[in-house]
């Protein structure tokens, strides 16, 4: 069987410029293209997957069914910083290992910031 590799993850928002303002920053991506409903974000060291941002009219309801997980090495210091850049947090989950804080973007998109165990 083939191996599938993840070219990208796509996001879906209202407004494309806060989306990319704050996915660049938080992420220290750089916007690799940007067409009238969508952008491309991409890993200036081209590790990682690219960041697909879309422009949707519908509004965001209710849970993300998938979402990013974001390593840190210090997570009260990145939690700080993206809430500063516009994000939200919306709880903090703790285990005997590990533990994390889910947060939403400016267009509400739901994501982890953490060390996952």
């Amino acid at each position: 069987m083939a191996r599938y590799h993840i070219q990208q993850i796509a996001l879906d928002g209202n407004r494309l410029d806060p989306m990319i303002e704050f996915w660049t920053a938080a992420l220290g991506y750089e916007l690799h293209h940007r067409e009238e409903g969508y952008a491309v974000l991409r890993d200036p060291d081209g590790a990682e997957p690219h960041i697909f941002l879309q422009k949707v009219p519908e509004p965001k309801r209710g849970k993300n069914r998938a979402h990013i997980d974001v390593e840190v090495p210090d997570e009260r210091e990145a939690v700080d910083r993206l809430t500063g850049l516009g994000a939200r947090i919306l709880w903090r989950e703790d285990y005997r290992t590990h533990g994390w804080t889910v947060l939403a973007d400016p267009e509400g998109n739901e994501f982890c910031v953490g060390r996952f165990g």
